[in-house]
């Protein structure tokens, strides 16, 4: 059975630097020049594409496979691709000039790739050769900080329409030579073009990385750039059981944090709205609320609904700026104070507690609970969104690793499993405990006041 008219299969399994593959030879570009061409020629909803990994033919890909003819292309370029379109998949003509219809020769070619591998694949294990995914685990590090360094001295804005390294060295107040080896490892990586010596921002380099852009996430990034500095400091953590750096708010980062925290927020924000239906609040209180990106989406949903931000005073001001853009400032309020220890209020109807329960220790989070279930009105509902461990505190994997980042960087925070929220919402008196899995890394635990 076939639900589309056509299947297509394109290899893009990737192979060490130096190695033949499909992906050296363009299957990437050739994948997204197809997805390009089918919605052209209004045929994406009829041709269902999908990748594959290695197809034993190397020598001669970009490999493409398309069903139900069964018709196999090779040495495919992206310059080939509206031919295929329009004479194979809309007119039903295999394109002869690319088809490889050779079956022995391909079976033989395919056996040897595979004999070959295995017996690769026998040699290094016999050699105690380090398998590749432990040395790229050990050495993924390097990619990143190249890309850090490179958003803390905004060379992607430094780049522009395209600059020499000289150029570049000049606008980041850098070192020429040095410059030009940071601008050729971010080509390596994809994230700039070089030509003729010039350098330039490639689609998404300049859409992202880049100041001025409207989807800019550099200053959302720089928040993992100062998170750099406290993971070096993780072995030291793991000996004292704790942070072992004082954390400096400075204004930067201050800003880069709200920034970030806005950027995750609002690709959250509409499923932790749907989530909670909160068709009927009409108060709601949004503890350690950042940008207010949470709170300005539950005021898009219920027009009715009025809410409070209560974060520190180095927060507040941004806060404000984030409100006012906008247009909420009516609807959304602001207070400077500590959740642990200062006034929340009463009567709310909903008190959200978003990324804020891994900064604290347990008996922290069990007051914070405790402070929360006191100023909501009957029947209100508390709602802490966080990274969730699966009871083993193995998985998700997203969680566990933000443990170490809480290890690094705060007191005696951690990221806390499924039975640790409900136990101690149970405990202050919360009914209707339960827990709501979203997309992506972070969940919610949802509790309901007596």
């Amino acid at each position: 059975m076939e639900p589309f008219r056509h299947h297509i299969f394109v290899c893009t399994q990737e192979k060490p630097e130096g190695v033949t593959c499909c992906p050296s030879g363009g299957s990437w570009r050739v994948l997204q020049a197809l997805q390009r061409e089918l919605g052209a020629q209004g045929l994406d909803s009829e041709v269902q594409v999908s990748t594959c990994g290695c197809l034993g033919l190397c020598d001669d890909g970009p490999i493409m496979i398309t069903y139900p003819e069964g018709a196999w292309y090779r040495k495919v370029k992206e310059e080939d691709v509206s031919e295929i379109v329009s004479s194979h998949l809309r007119s039903g003509k295999v394109v002869s000039r690319l088809e490889w219809s050779d079956a022995p020769a391909m079976k033989a070619m395919a056996t040897e790739h595979r004999d070959h591998y295995r017996a690769m694949l026998k040699a290094r294990d016999e050699a105690g050769v380090l398998p590749d995914d432990l040395n790229e685990m050990a050495r993924a590090f390097m990619p990143s900080r190249a890309l850090l360094t490179a958003l803390e001295l905004d060379v992607f804005t430094a780049v522009g329409k395209g600059a020499s390294a000289e150029q570049v060295a000049q606008k980041i107040h850098g070192n020429p030579r040095a410059a030009e080896m940071l601008l050729n490892a971010l080509a390596s990586l994809k994230l700039l073009d070089k030509c003729d010596g010039a350098f330039f921002n490639t689609a998404a380099s300049a859409r992202f990385l880049a100041e001025g852009s409207r989807d800019s996430a550099r200053r959302s990034l720089l928040h993992t750039a100062h998170m750099w500095q406290r993971w070096s400091t993780l072995t030291e953590c793991v000996r004292a059981g704790t942070s072992v750096t004082t954390r400096v708010r400075d204004d930067n980062w201050v800003t880069a944090f709200i920034a970030a925290m806005d950027r995750n927020a609002k690709e959250r924000a509409g499923s932790v709205v749907k989530a909670v239906a909160p068709s009927g609040i009409k108060r709601m209180l949004d503890l350690g609320g950042g940008s207010g990106a949470y709170s300005i989406a539950f005021a898009r949903a219920v027009p009715e609904l009025k809410s409070e931000i209560l974060d520190l005073g180095d927060v507040v001001p941004l806060t404000k700026e984030y409100i006012r853009q906008a247009g909420l400032a009516d609807r959304i309020s602001t207070r400077v104070g500590d959740m642990l220890h200062d006034p929340l209020g009463e009567n709310y109807d909903l008190i959200l507690v978003s990324a804020i329960c891994h900064m604290f220790s347990p008996e922290e989070n069990q007051q914070l609970l405790q402070r929360a279930y006191s100023a909501l009105a009957p029947k209100g509902q508390l709602v802490v969104q966080d990274f969730i461990l699966e009871p083993s505190k193995t998985a998700p994997r997203a969680a566990a690793l933000f443990s170490l980042n809480m290890l690094v960087g705060t007191r005696a925070g951690s990221s806390y499993s499924e039975p640790e929220y409900a136990a101690w919402m149970q405990k202050v008196g919360f009914s209707d405990v339960r827990r709501v899995r979203l997309p992506g890394p972070s969940g919610l635990m949802i509790g309901v006041r007596l």
